[in-house]
């Protein structure tokens, strides 16, 4: 057997490099590094000697660089990924959050926190976590529950296990999530003399699993009995790459669709059959034809709360779910008939079986009435003092063309993009709300634009989002991945604080103007956007608005527009109900009038239906 002798850093970003997609192309698009004493020594030297074969980006942030990694994962429909290490301590602790985000998207990020030492001859070394009474502890154990696969890398032949279990997890349709490998700082630099065949390109073809025959059967026959059927089309249909299968499948039975987060942009925004966004969140086209349907076909979504209005959304008489999904998991919650397999080769047979079977048709004025519906708030102002997060979509969407990219994460935004923005193609929508990560945007929106460098990547933002995390900024102007940035400027927490508001408290502790301070915040955001590199300006209008992302668009570099908006408004057409506990005891009567609500509210539950 042909060996090489290499340390077993070398060997892991050399195994690394030769791993391919099902597209013959490289899985992994480089390594993002911010070096401490923990890694700077062994996988710094790796990383510098293998070059170009196996890139390394900078960041400015180790949680930013994750979210930046899981981002250009999710745009890539998880076909690749990207490598993210850090030193032992709060570099490693740094990316906890973002290994949630991605453990609950099921995102493929290879996580590599530097590690203590495993011959411990130097212990306590800095920023190690001593445990009195666990020797094996360190502060990467963080990792583990929000990791789909964890190892601690102590001898250098562990790799030879390690790295193919790790492809396995990250190329997996259903384990697939944040990988961790806590690699020990002494064992990095430690030498072994490696199978050159380890070392050998590997393809990681896409697998598809295909459904239990009886599967299929029984959700034939859902089908065929159900009068009032409706799809709604998760992530899954994106990441199987089954977008233009759900098109044909929902046109060739006539079947209505809904789209969730991560479904968002599966299906055209003027399809006929796109009913547009479902739930809490959702479109009145949508949520009247979900409330009503007897069959909900849940494709490729694990049926967040947000999708199900907390579970009170379907209110159709002995209505069934029918879940198709390539995770056993996620098919068989809510005694749903379960149907296991890929999302393209099952609406392949699916199809097939069914013939030429069509269900009735909905009523096209639904969606007439909503698309009006969003042409009037996303309008112009007419009055208002301060534009809506609204108005100012409007503005974003008339001013990019059907190849843009939007992306969001958290606040008021993710609710109203959700319903408003009109996604032309797959993958138009980019919205992290899994874990509805403050701070994911413009580390996203960077990502995004390195996985998809010919569309352009717009970034809606709020100000408390930006003030969360926005290092990657600068990043992206470092790296010349130009992105849009539009900063909404609510003075604070305003979704939150309209959420504290409806459940019958007072505005406390959210917006800055009422919060306790001593001097009133004064954050001159485009100042501060263009210290980090950006082109930035701050705009006082919508019309300018659209006139400044014009100038972003001819820019050859990230540009930054803010606007101040309302923090009050949203939009009320559409939506529904979501359950967000309410004190049953307050000595507001506000409080206990919201609590008669909620319990009122409570009995349209029918979670185990």
């Amino acid at each position: 057997m042909k060996t090489v002798r290499l340390t077993a850093a070398q060997a892991m970003v050399r195994y690394l490099s030769c791993q391919m997609n099902s597209d013959g192309d490289p899985f992994f698009g480089g390594c993002w590094a911010i070096f401490g004493h923990g890694n700077v020594a062994g996988l710094g030297e790796a990383l510098h000697g293998i070059g170009d074969d196996f890139p390394t980006w900078r960041g400015h942030n180790e949680q930013g660089m994750a979210h930046a990694a899981i981002a250009y994962a999710k745009a890539s429909n998880r076909k690749r990924a990207m490598t993210v290490t850090t030193s032992i301590g709060p570099g490693a602790t740094n990316m906890v959050t973002a290994a949630a985000l991605a453990h609950v998207n099921r995102l493929p990020v290879l996580l590599v926190p530097g590690d203590v030492f495993a011959n411990r001859a130097p212990d306590p070394v800095l920023q190690q976590i001593e445990d009195f009474g666990d020797g094996t502890i360190s502060a990467n154990d963080c990792f583990k529950p929000v990791s789909r696969y964890f190892d601690r890398i102590t001898r250098p032949e562990q790799l030879l296990t390690a790295l193919p279990r790790a492809m396995a997890v990250l190329t997996d349709p259903v384990e697939c999530g944040p990988v961790t490998l806590a690699f020990c700082q002494d064992v990095q630099a430690e030498a072994y003399d490696w199978p050159e065949s380890f070392f050998v390109q590997k393809n990681w073809k896409q697998v598809r699993p295909r459904a239990d025959l009886d599967q299929i059967d029984a959700a034939i026959a859902a089908i065929k009995a159900a009068k009032k059927p409706l799809i709604i089309a998760g992530g899954g249909v994106h990441y199987a790459d089954a977008c233009d299968d759900l098109r044909d499948f929902a046109h060739r039975h006539n079947i209505p669709v809904a789209e969730t987060q991560a479904g968002k942009s599966a299906l055209a925004w003027d399809d006929a059959l796109n009913l547009g966004s479902i739930g809490v969140t959702g479109a009145s086209s949508a949520n009247a034809v979900a409330e009503e349907a007897d069959l909900i076909i849940a494709l490729g979504t694990r049926l967040q709360d947000f999708t199900t209005g907390s579970w009170a959304l379907f209110k159709g008489s002995n209505h069934r779910i029918l879940s198709i999904n390539v995770a056993a998991y996620d098919a068989r919650k809510h005694d749903a008939i379960s149907v296991v397999g890929d999302a393209k080769v099952t609406l392949a047979e699916l199809s097939n079986a069914l013939g030429e079977h069509q269900a009735r048709s909905v009523d096209p004025a639904l969606k007439k009435s909503w698309i009006e519906a969003v042409d009037d708030v996303t309008a112009l102002p007419t009055g208002n003092a301060l534009p809506t997060d609204a108005q100012v979509i409007g503005a974003v969407q008339r001013s990019t063309d059907e190849d843009a990219i939007v992306v969001c994460a958290a606040g008021g935004l993710p609710g109203e993009l959700h319903k408003l923005w009109r996604a032309a193609k797959p993958n138009g929508y980019h919205v992290e709300y899994g874990f509805s990560c403050m701070g994911y945007e413009i580390a996203g929106g960077l990502g995004v634009k390195m996985a998809c460098p010919d569309r352009e990547v717009v970034v809606m933002v709020g100000d408390g989002s930006y003030m969360m995390m926005n290092s990657e900024l600068a990043t992206s102007v470092m790296l010349g991945h130009k992105i849009i940035t539009v900063i909404l400027d609510n003075r604070g927490f305003g979704c939150i604080n309209r959420l504290q508001m409806s459940t019958g408290g007072e505005s406390f502790n959210n917006l800055l103007d009422t919060a306790r301070h001593v001097e009133p915040s004064a954050v001159d955001f485009a100042a501060h956007a263009g210290a980090m590199g950006a082109v930035s300006e701050k705009v006082s209008s919508i019309t300018d608005l659209e006139d400044a992302m014009e100038r972003a668009r001819k820019a050859d570099r990230s540009y930054v527009i803010v606007i101040d908006t309302d923090p009050l408004p949203s939009t009320e057409a559409g939506g529904h109900w979501w359950d967000v506990a309410v004190p049953e005891v307050s000595v507001r009567p506000t409080v206990n009038e919201a609590r008669k609500n909620y319990e009122a509210a409570l009995k349209n539950q029918r979670p185990g239906d």
